[in-house]
């Protein structure tokens, strides 16, 4: 489950996702195993890696090959799917995420190159969409409640959805954070027996100055999805005291 702006465009070019990449490395998979491919769409029409629809439409073509599903979809997705799933996420401190997101915005959409981080924050379908608690409705979200809406979904926030968001990030199989992809990526290792290489930085952007009060605003915006990550963090500290091989097993 790809958490916009938490590194998992890095670990989908480490697994194998990216049949142009030149290394020195034998990846794990291919990108025929991989959702999505070249053969499920283009990312700016078709967008594979956000439409719930498309998933459908392409497991329903492509699932007897397909290993790994990756994409800004909803935990709940994996209910949509007729077949047994180890979910894997990284959660962000979302203030992070947010400018992280608000820069890689400015960069790659032309029309905003000169748009202040401000207005581009304030845009109201990308705000509820994308940014508002992100990380509490991507865990929180029924199937009932997205539709075919997915990430996109609009949701109204409240104590209750955040206790179903921790909840339903308990049960998730391997927790990273993206502060510390790299334990995160040991993790996958010892417990799948993959290989994933060295450390790439893929959709990376330049940190810029921000003002205080735009970042206190994020802050203040997103205070749900601040106690999440917090939550991410114990969950993560709690799990690497267990003993080894208590965590999950590779279905």
């Amino acid at each position: 489950m790809h958490v916009l702006k938490t590194a998992g465009t890095d670990l989908f070019t480490r697994l194998g996702g990216d049949p142009d990449l030149t290394v020195d490395h034998d990846f794990d998979f291919s990108p025929s195993e991989i959702y999505p491919n070249a053969t499920d769409g283009d990312v700016i029409t078709v967008a594979p890696q956000l439409s719930i629809e498309q998933l459908l439409a392409r497991w329903a073509v492509r699932r007897d090959e397909i290993r790994i599903v990756m994409g800004h979809f909803p935990l709940c997705t994996v209910d949509l799917l007729d077949a047994p799933f180890t979910t894997l996420t990284v959660l962000r401190e979302p203030v992070a995420r947010t400018l992280s997101f608000l820069r890689h915005h400015r960069k790659t959409i032309p029309a905003d190159r000169t748009t202040s981080y401000d207005e581009i924050y304030e845009d109201d379908f990308r705000f509820r969409s994308l940014i508002q608690n992100h990380m509490v409705k991507m865990f929180s979200l029924s199937v009932d409640e997205m539709g075919m809406g997915g990430a996109l979904t609009h949701v109204d926030f409240d104590r209750d959805r955040l206790e179903r968001a921790k909840a339903r990030l308990s049960t998730v199989d391997v927790v990273g954070t993206q502060e510390h992809f790299e334990v995160f990526a040991h993790d996958l290792e010892a417990q799948f027996g993959w290989t994933l290489g060295a450390p790439l930085w893929a959709n990376r952007t330049e940190p810029e100055e921000i003002s205080d009060s735009l970042r206190a605003r994020i802050a203040r915006d997103n205070a749900l999805d601040g106690e999440l990550y917090q939550f991410a963090l114990e969950l993560c500290r709690r799990r690497a005291s267990e003993p080894t091989g208590s965590g999950a097993e590779d279905r």
